[in-house]
């Protein structure tokens, strides 16, 4: 594909409405703790997943990604998370900032500063690329330590260890949450795609009380897939490590523009 060295395209209108938001059942208060018994819809009760609600969250982190092409050690980033809508990203190298990044439901959109040049990706052919599913609620879900598929009633819990095991599915992807049984926070999430049997998988650690909610502030991510390019099989490796983190009711702001100079890569 050739540069482009026209005007950069319009972005997707970010309005800054009012999210709805769920029940705070998350909270480490012990109320909020579901009964355990033995009457029926034990399973049910235990699938109760302490989960983080918030509007807006900002993070001061530091990030670390390696793949086959790129390696990237400890750099700083500042994320910035709207529930459900937007994921912006600044990745600063030396006090200088080298990348930022605007994640929504539908795009992923890069601009390499250093370069001048940006990049657009779709959900679709990142999962392509991949041979693998790729959603914003996965993104989210690795950044706050969500699940990332919602809750279905009649899923089932089952004992595994010292978690509480629940499976999903969603088309050709199984999903596995390793809840702990005691503050039931989700600790590690397998994601596996059937057939290709590529797995994603999460680790969550450094549980730390936030708003009297429990965050992980350390989120490792493996991502084992064989490419469609060449049949190779291939790992991608992220760690997320925040060191500030803060769920706040106001807008922190997006700040996002393409330069009209700098090139479209492809």
């Amino acid at each position: 594909m050739s540069h482009s060295t026209g005007p950069a395209p319009a972005l997707p209108s970010l309005p800054d409405s009012t999210l709805a938001t769920l029940p705070a059942t998350g909270k480490i208060d012990s109320t909020t703790t579901p009964t355990l018994s033995t009457r029926p819809g034990i399973e049910e009760a235990r699938s109760n997943v302490a989960e983080i609600d918030f509007r807006y969250l900002t993070a001061k982190s530091k990030i670390s990604f390696k793949s086959r092409d790129q390696d990237i050690d400890n750099a700083n980033v500042n994320i910035r998370v709207r529930k459900d809508s937007l994921i912006w990203m600044s990745i600063s190298k030396l006090g200088i900032e080298a990348v930022r990044g605007l994640i929504t439901k539908d795009s992923i959109v890069i601009i390499d500063k250093i370069h001048r040049e940006y990049s657009v990706y779709d959900f679709p052919t990142l999962s392509k690329q991949f041979n693998f599913d790729m959603n914003f609620d996965l993104l989210q879900a690795l950044i706050v330590g969500n699940l990332p598929l919602p809750k279905r009633p009649a899923q089932k819990v089952k004992n595994e260890r010292d978690y509480l095991l629940l499976r999903q599915s969603e088309g050709k992807v199984l999903v596995e949450n390793y809840i702990g049984e005691q503050d039931r926070k989700l600790k590690k999430l397998m994601v596996t795609e059937q057939p290709t049997k590529n797995t994603l998988r999460l680790d969550y650690e450094d549980f730390t009380s936030l708003s009297n909610f429990l965050f992980p502030y350390t989120s490792l991510v493996t991502l084992d897939y064989k490419s469609k390019t060449d049949g190779q099989f291939y790992q991608t490796l992220l760690r997320i490590k925040h060191s500030k983190v803060e769920m706040v009711e106001k807008s922190p702001g997006f700040p996002f523009n393409i330069p009209a100079n700098y090139k479209r890569r492809p």
